[in-house]
Formats: structure tokens, C-alpha cells, sequence
């Protein structure tokens, strides 16, 4: 997922028991058939996949995240390469597939390659599918369908759960316009540098982050950021899911008071205004220089004016050196 995929796609996150054990209750439909009948006889008769590369979205955390169309392919696959075979087998004993799996990810991915290139030149349907989520979102893919279709062969999307899409829906922040960034870098230095990047994006900004370093990470937003509006999204369509909004700096005090949560974690940012435009005008933005510079070095000045007004660190550092200079040659003799 763009956001590191769940790793917990587990039974207990729609109520902690398993279809199966549902189905073997009693459970039965509307119309008197048992759900795994119903299932059955909603596949359509025949051919149902030509050969080809098939990205397929998996829950991201409710199991019954899942599209009919999903289950179809994945039973009918000569292969489901998974990000973790593991991770993917608990979903495929849930609905009792047997479909044969391998592992694509990052670190065999190079070797992973040829070899499903091999069965898709031999007219295999080949799965592909992420631990949770849509494939390819901050996951290993990419090059695999770059590849596919040097090839000349088919590639397929089958569309489903994205964690991208679930905090944006409950964020309820600007939707018109968004830039996801996956995972910020781990160093703080070069954290900084992406967020001085990302402050002037016209847009939402949707952030993956582990929730180790979620107080951290909103600390630095605030900072970078200034106070948007924001909203972090944890454990999207589990039992224990959670949308808290608020500016970034409320929500970083939160946290730090707080501590890490517990789950999987999205943030979403607003943009830097309502209308995806700077709140302060470059006037503004010199005054407040001016002001800052009185009671600041000038890195402290073009911290604290970058952080209120939304502008690119790296934007309000140049001005503010040309008001020095401005200021310098003003009072030269």
C-alpha cells in the first residue's frame, strides 16, 4: 500500500472469526444458500482469464475487502506472485484456494523477473499482489510490468482496496487534488528536505509513516508545514479504526503527549490554503521576515516564517537573504 502494507491481514479484523467457521455455523443468505454457494455460482461459466499480468488490490486489513472478481483470478491462476507468500496464504486459506504462489519483493526481485516472464510466454494467467492494498503502490511491481509490456504481453488491473483512498475518503480534506509520497526518509536531514520540497504542493498530501515514528514525523511537519489541517488514519477498515483531525501542530502535541499508536498509519495534509494556494502574500512573507530577523538568526527567522506561512523552506530562506543584502546596501554609506 503506498502505505506499507498491513502485515496483520488476520480473521480478527472483521470480528475475529474465519468465513469458514461462519459458513459451518449456519450462516446462509437471503435466499436460503450457503455463501460459499452463492460465491460458486456467481463466477461466470467458462475461459474466464486470457493469459496475461494481473494486478490484484487485496484487503488491507478486512478480509472481506475483497472484489468476487479477485477470488475468481486468484483460483484461477497459474501463479500469484506475493510480496510475502506468507502474508498472502492466510488470505487464500480463508476462501480455500490453492492457487500455487511464489515471492516477488524487493530483494529477489531482479531474479524473480525472468521466471515470470518464462510463464507468461507460455500463455500462463499470472497474479500479482501485494501484502495489503493495490499493487505497485509502494510495493514492488513497477519494473515487472515495465517489463511485461517490453515483452508484448497483457497487463491487467483487477481494482480493490487502497489504503491511499481510504484515508483520503475519511480525512475529510480537499479530495480534488492529491500527492501521495509513500514513505518519508528515515534521517531527519533528508526528511526536512522532502517536507521543504512537499510545502509548496497545491494539493492534499497523503504520507505513509510507521507508528514508531509518527510523533517525530508530525513534529517535523508542523515545523516544515506550518498548521494545516490534517488527519491521521490508523488501522483503515479494522475493528479499531481510527480518523483523529486537526492542525499538524495539535496533532504532534497529541501524539507527543501521547506516544506511538498502536497499527498502521496514514496522514493526510490539507494543502497550504483551502484553495491550494500560499496563505500569505510575498509582502507578507517579507514583513514577517523582517519581524522574525529582529528576534532570530536567520535560520530560526526563516523557520519560523516558513512553518506559519506554508511556503517552501528553501523559497523563504532566498528572500530572506535578499532582505539582508537589501538591508545591508540600505544602510552602507
Amino acid at each position: 500500500m503506498a502505505q506499507r502494507k498491513s502485515r496483520r491481514e488476520s480473521p480478527a479484523a472483521h470480528g475475529g472469526t474465519t468465513t469458514a467457521a461462519r459458513h459451518t455455523s449456519g450462516e446462509t443468505l437471503a435466499n436460503g444458500a450457503q455463501p460459499s454457494e452463492a460465491l460458486e455460482r456467481s463466477k461466470p461459466a467458462g475461459p474466464r482469464f486470457a493469459p496475461g499480468l494481473y494486478l490484484c488490490a487485496t484487503p488491507i486489513g478486512n478480509l472481506r475487502d475483497i472484489t468476487l472478481r479477485a477470488l475468481d483470478l486468484l483460483a484461477a491462476a497459474d501463479v500469484i506472485a506475493c510480496e510475502d507468500t506468507r502474508t498472502t496464504a492466510r488470505l487464500l486459506r480463508e476462501y480455500a484456494i490453492t492457487a500455487s504462489t511464489t515471492p516477488y519483493h524487493e530483494h529477489n526481485a531482479a531474479r524473480a523477473r525472468p521466471a515470470l516472464l518464462r510463464r507468461l510466454a507460455a500463455g500462463q494467467v499470472v497474479a500479482l499482489v501485494s501484502d495489503a492494498g493495490t499493487p505497485l503502490v509502494s510495493d514492488p511491481g513497477f519494473k515487472l510490468v515495465r517489463a511485461v509490456i517490453a515483452a508484448g504481453h497483457t497487463v491487467s488491473v483487477l481494482p480493490g482496496a487502497s489504503a491511499v483512498l481510504a484515508a483520503l475518503g475519511v480525512a475529510g480534506l480537499p479530495t480534488d487534488r492529491f500527492l501521495m509520497t509513500g514513505f518519508l526518509p528515515p534521517r531527519a536531514a533528508a526528511r526536512i528536505r522532502e517536507l521543504d520540497e512537499l510545502a509548496a504542493v497545491p494539493a492534499s498530501l497523503v504520507i505513509f509513516e510507521s507508528a514508531r515514528r509518527l510523533p517525530k514525523t508530525l513534529a517535523a511537519m508542523a515545523a516544515r508545514l506550518g498548521p494545516r489541517e490534517a488527519c491521521v488514519a490508523r488501522e483503515l477498515t479494522k475493528v479499531f479504526e481510527e480518523a483523529r483531525r486537526g492542525t499538524l501542530d495539535a496533532l504532534a502535541a497529541h501524539y507527543a503527549a501521547e506516544g506511538p499508536p498502536r497499527g498502521e498509519v496514514v496522514i493526510v495534509v490539507g494543502p497550504p490554503s483551502a484553495d491550494g494556494t500560499a496563505g500569505m502574500s510575498d509582502d507578507e512573507i517579507d514583513a514577517a521576515l523582517r519581524d522574525a530577523l529582529r528576534g532570530h538568526r536567520l535560520k530560526g527567522a526563516v523557520d519560523a516564517v516558513a512553518g506559519a506561512s506554508g511556503r517552501a523552506r528553501r523559497e523563504v530562506y532566498q528572500r530572506a537573504l535578499a532582505l539582508t543584502r537589501s538591508d545591508a546596501d540600505g544602510d552602507a554609506p
